[in-house]
Formats: C-alpha cells, structure tokens, sequence
C-alpha cells in the first residue's frame, strides 16, 4: 500500500490550502492531491481585491501560490494527481487517482465547483477581461461602467441589483418573453423598479468581442434570429455553477444540485469526511468563506482523530474488557455517578478498564453508539458493546450488571 497520511485533502483551492496549513502546524502528517497542483477557480482571477489584509493590487495567482507556499512551510506535501474514484467507508479511507492510489485516516473534501458557462466564442478568452461569473468580486472594477448580465434567475437578478451600486447601467439579457423572469417575485420587482437596470427580452449572447477586453456582445433575438450588436464594458454570467462532485454520489450525502451536505464542523454523512469550500452547500462562495471552511474543517477533523485513535487503543483493542461511563459536567449526578463507577472498576483489581466520557463534548461517540440518556454505561468486550445501561443504579446493581455482562 502506498504511504498514509493523518489527512488527506482533495483539492487545492483556498479551502483545501487553508485545511492544509491548519494540519501542518498541528503536526498531523498532511498531503494534498490536486490535479492542477492547487488555485481552485481564484487562481483563474485576474483582479482579487476583497481577501482582508491583500488590497489593490492582488491578484488570484499570486495569492494562491502565497497560500500554496505557506502550507509547504508547515510540511503539507502537494501531490499533482486527477482523483477519478474514491472509498470512504475503508481503512483507511482511499483516493484513487490517474497515477496511484492514497489512503488517509481522515479526509477534507475539497473539490470545488465552477461556473456553469454559456460556452460561446470570446468566453474563455476574455474571461477576467470583461467576461465575470462573480459580482461580488469584480462589480468595482467596474464603477460608472457599462455591464450586461446574462441569465435571469435569482442570483442573476440579485447581483444585476448590487452591479447597479457602481456601474452606470446593467443591462439584463433574458430568452424569455417580455416581464418574464425566473427570480422571485420580490427581486423581479424589485430590478423592474431600478431606473439602472435595463432589458433586452428574448435574446441570447451568441458571442462576446473584444481586442484585449470586452468591447461589445453579439445578440440574436429568438424569434427573429437577428444579430445585433451591443457596446457593453462587461458581461456577467448568472446561469448556475456546478459542484465538481459527480465522483462522490453514493458516498456522501448530496443535495439535488450535487453540492456536499455538511453541518456546522464540516462533517459530512461519512464518519472521518470533511468538506470544505464551493463544492459544499453553503451561503456565500468565496475565497475567504472557503478558507474558513477548511480551518473549521481540519480543526474538527483532529479532533476526530485523536478521539477516535484514543478510543480504539483504550477500548477496541484492549485485551480486558472497558467500561464506559457518560456524563455531563453540567448533570452533578451524574458526575457522581461516574465516580462510583469508577471505584467499582479500581475495586475490580484490575480485571476491568474504565473510560469516563464527557457526553457533551465527545459527539463522535454520542452519535455512533447511539447515547441519547444519561447517565449511561456500555461495556465493551473484546472490542464489542456486550452491554448497556442507561440511568441510573446503586453500587449493587451496577456491580451485578458488570458481571453478568462480563
């Protein structure tokens, strides 16, 4: 088998960079496969301004390799390789990509997602040019300009509104009939009422043009098929993105867009899975909300690893059998009651183990073994649950359950 690591990371944007300079520093034997080697989509970003502390001047290059540079300095190993298949339910947990094979004990999923083009010519040529798929990036550079915005769902007509606080018309292009639009009522309404915003109904761009940067857009009008064209400084594509998680379905729990279900600590549904960054359902997809979610996401996931290597050396693979004792530091019961236990256990001569667990710190095992009442015991023998007990019992009892289950 190929060399293991602590964690594995999939994907080298900010998110997948930030989860790898967080395990680097806490000393937990990281690498990161990417098959670019890493930058995500902010790497194709000519102008990158809003990331707090780089200012004008910043670009998506340069503070990608910046962030590239700094996981290195903290021994995150980058491995440049195309993840085609993944096995999550193993261990470890294994990648499979196009030239070997990786095994992590923990992973972050880091994919990503990308912008869902229109695909025409001048597109990819100009894009970061003129050409946009984020106005919340890019709407200032673009101040007492001319912009049109392709698309008219939600997302569309909400950025065509915040493009109007700089530019000096914003020009909506939709392939509906005339008052037709697919965004919510309120937003429709609102756009409609903004002496900013302009139409042009049933059109598609069949081009976008430019020496160098966008001059103008070709249009064809649907129901007369005329071309036409239209002066713009900038074209902003609102028509959806796409998580890169195709690889992942039926491993983890995905939503109907294909986007990573995950909760506040980056778990997935997949107990030692992480995901952080676009691929993710979230609010806001951008560098510094990517960069969050591998922090919280690395930080959760050593956490799960040292409890979940603690518990498998203290109770799976101890040759006496362990008993566990839940409690709360909040519940002075059952703070008390664990302590009997544990005299009951020292009294036992040292034919049993004893593992107390703070329940409202340790979900890992709450959530596994199912711990829903306390106080509560389980015992484990040889690496199993032989038994379990939830509330409360005298010394006794506790003793007479012990051996019965041993």
């Amino acid at each position: 088998m190929s060399e293991e690591y602590d964690l594995l990371i999939l994907g080298g944007g900010p998110g997948g960079m930030a989860a790898g300079i967080y395990a680097g520093r806490a000393k937990m034997k990281t690498a990161l496969v990417d098959k670019k080697g890493y930058g995500g989509q902010a790497i194709t970003t000519a102008e990158l301004e809003n990331y707090p502390g780089f200012g004008r001047g910043t670009t998506g290059p340069g503070l990608m390799e910046a962030m590239a540079r700094h996981a290195e300095s903290f021994d995150c190993k980058f491995i440049r390789d195309e993840i085609v298949e993944v096995d999550l339910t193993s261990s470890p947990k294994k990648l499979k990509g196009r030239k070997d094979s990786y095994y992590g004990k923990v992973i972050i999923l880091a994919p990503g997602a990308e912008y869902r083009e229109m695909g025409v010519k001048g597109e990819k040529r100009l894009r970061g040019k003129g050409v946009s798929y984020c106005a919340t990036c890019d709407a200032e550079f673009f101040e007492e300009l001319d912009v049109v915005v392709v698309g008219s769902g939600d997302a569309a007509i909400e950025e065509a509104m915040f493009l109007t606080k700089f530019a000096e018309t914003v020009t909506i292009i939709v392939l509906h009939d005339q008052g037709v639009v697919d965004a919510n009522q309120v937003s429709a309404e609102r756009a409609f009422a903004n002496p900013r915003i302009k139409w042009i109904w049933n059109s598609v761009v069949e081009s976008i043009n430019g020496d160098g940067i966008v001059e103008n857009v070709t249009l064809k009008n649907l129901k007369t098929d005329a071309l036409s064209e239209y002066p713009t400084n900038g074209v902003f594509i609102f028509i959806g993105t796409l998580p890169k998680t195709e690889f992942l379905k039926g491993q983890v729990e995905l939503d109907e867009q294909g986007y990573i279900i995950t909760n506040d600590k980056m778990q997935t549904s997949m107990e030692g899975v992480y995901a952080a960054g676009d691929c993710r359902v979230k609010y806001l997809r951008q560098v510094i909300t990517a960069a969050s979610d591998g922090a919280i996401a690395t930080m959760a996931a050593e956490k799960y690893l040292h409890e979940s290597e603690g518990f498998e050396k203290q109770v799976v693979k101890a040759v006496k059998p362990v008993v566990l004792a839940y409690y709360t530091p909040g519940d002075l019961k059952s703070l008390e009651y664990a302590g009997m236990v544990e005299q009951i256990v020292k009294d036992s001569k040292g034919s049993l183990g004893l593992l107390k667990i703070d329940a409202s710190r340790n979900e890992l095992l709450t959530k596994k073994y199912q711990i829903t009442a306390l106080p509560c015991l389980q015992l484990f023998k040889e690496g199993n649950v032989a038994a379990v007990q939830a509330g409360m019992m005298d010394k006794v009892q506790v003793k007479d359950w012990i051996n019965k289950s041993v």
